[in-house]
């Protein structure tokens, strides 16, 4: 048995705390609706900053909205190591989502503070801004300003479906926390490791508590609008409508077909549709819908992303359509450095891991730019996520804290 930070990691307090963040943004059905930026995800963060002044961790957020928690190392020089996720889900989430990426760091953090174990470099647990994505799109704002993939000014005008801005929710979460004091965007980072539940079958298919991620397939994302005219349902004749409704729909079915026939790896997902005036007896002026286009190939993904625009363009009919793409990010491969870390410190722990590819993406594939990057999958009941009965065994959890805590060790101390 190790007697490292390993032994410390609390199996029952790292469950506990999972409990009492999914209070914040409770639903009926058990599920979790805590959305980036909102009243919830600040009641989210006053609960972790507490407990990380337990532990005399130093809490600032930066101007994208990012929450760190530092554990001073001996070398106040030294680039810091990252560990972390997001706390914002998505509206019919679930407990593990992110908040594991954000506990386990912070379990593992204090496990190394009961061991006793000296750090050269600090270890700052982080707690990216809208990670999902579902209240402002694009998902990963946080990521992409901390680490410049994206400028910051790119994303404040952007707003929610009730009109706040990106620029508003930053404002209410200054006014939220007057004394959280601010820490510079965009500092250098040593390495970042992310741990979080797979999202997918493969671990408990094949009965692994821990899985090493080796990359991230590639995702684009757009927002096609399709613009037409209102007219009278009972007194406009069907040859005169411009029915934008009609035309997205028949941009949606090409475009399903298309992907479905290419083969049975490509993802392509439409999961939202909003019609205005969105009335029953007026034919639809306006029709926007979202693409979620996923593949492991970077190759194909570029193709097929590529055919978007011209197969909505040949079915807007009378209408106008307009695709902006949102998101265009490659498949990735984490570095050998970091993910035999992961493996030597599992193995010594007597843990067995297996190697897995994430089908998700993650505020790692980000951080992957500019710093080594490493992933920590644990398993999560049925690959169910994004959903309420999202669910993850206790020990597992635990499990992957244990390896995150002795990983963050290693790299702390390269």
């Amino acid at each position: 048995m190790t007697h490292g930070p390993a032994a410390r990691v609390d199996t029952g307090r790292l469950w506990e705390r999972h409990q009492r963040l999914a209070r914040h943004g409770a639903t009926s059905n058990g599920g979790v609706n805590r959305q980036a930026l909102s009243p919830e995800e600040f009641a989210a963060w006053r609960e972790v900053i507490a407990w990380g002044r337990e532990l005399d961790l130093a809490p600032c957020t930066d101007r994208a909205g990012n929450l760190f928690l530092r554990c001073a190392g001996t070398d106040a020089n030294a680039a810091p190591v990252l560990t972390g996720s997001h706390l914002d889900s998505q509206p019919s989430g679930g407990k593990f989502d992110g908040v594991f990426g954000v506990l386990a760091g912070l379990e593992a953090v204090q496990a190394i503070r009961e061991s006793g174990m000296a750090l050269r470099r600090s270890i700052e647990i982080v707690a990216w801004m809208n990670e999902e994505g579902s209240r402002f799109a694009p998902g990963m704002m946080g990521s992409a300003a901390f680490t410049g993939a994206t400028p910051l000014e790119t994303f404040l005008d952007i707003r929610d479906a009730g009109g706040i801005s990106v620029r508003d929710g930053l404002a209410a979460l200054r006014a939220a926390f007057p004394e959280l004091p601010s820490c510079p965007l965009g500092r250098s980072v040593a390495a970042y490791v992310e741990a979080h539940i797979e999202q997918g079958p493969i671990l408990e298919r094949e009965r692994y508590a821990v899985g090493v991620v080796t990359g991230i397939q590639g995702k684009r994302t757009f927002r096609v609008t399709v613009r037409g005219e209102e007219a009278h349902a009972g007194t406009a004749r069907l040859d005169e409508r411009k029915d934008a409704l009609l035309a997205a729909v028949r941009m949606i079915h090409a475009l399903d077909d298309a992907m479905r026939a290419t083969d049975d790896i490509v993802k392509f997902t439409v999961g939202k549709l909003d019609v205005t005036p969105n009335a029953p007896s007026v034919v639809a002026g306006t029709a926007t819908f979202s693409l979620d286009l996923r593949h492991v190939d970077s190759t194909t993904l570029a193709s097929l992303g590529d055919r978007i625009p011209a197969m909505c363009a040949a079915r807007a009919g009378p209408c106008n359509v307009e695709v902006v793409e949102l998101t265009r990010a490659m498949s990735l491969a984490f570095p050998e450095t970091m993910t035999s870390v992961i493996r030597e410190r599992a193995s010594a722990l007597g843990i067995p891991v297996m190697d897995v590819f994430s089908a998700a993406g993650h505020d790692a594939r980000f951080l992957h730019a500019v710093c080594p990057t490493g992933m920590i999958f644990v398993p999560c009941k049925d690959g169910i996520s994004h959903n309420p009965s999202e669910s993850a065994k206790p020990e597992d959890l635990a499990a992957g804290a244990r390896v995150l805590a002795e990983t963050l060790v290693v790299l702390a101390n390269r």
